[in-house]
């Protein structure tokens, strides 16, 4: 029963600590685009020219 001494406090302090990490990520943004990035996936990059001719054997 000790350790519940312990652990409630420490629970307590990491659920503060992840409230405020939330607030933190909207305050500064990180929800501002959320569909542009799975998009970005799909994108073609562009053609890259190579120095050095392809050997294909």
């Amino acid at each position: 029963m000790i350790i519940l001494l312990l652990l409630i406090p420490l629970s307590l302090l990491l659920l503060a600590s992840a409230i405020w990490a939330f607030f933190w990520a909207v305050r500064s943004g990180q929800f501002d685009d959320l569909d542009t990035p799975p998009l970005d996936i799909l994108a073609e990059d562009p053609c890259e020219t190579r120095s050095t001719p392809r050997h294909e054997p």
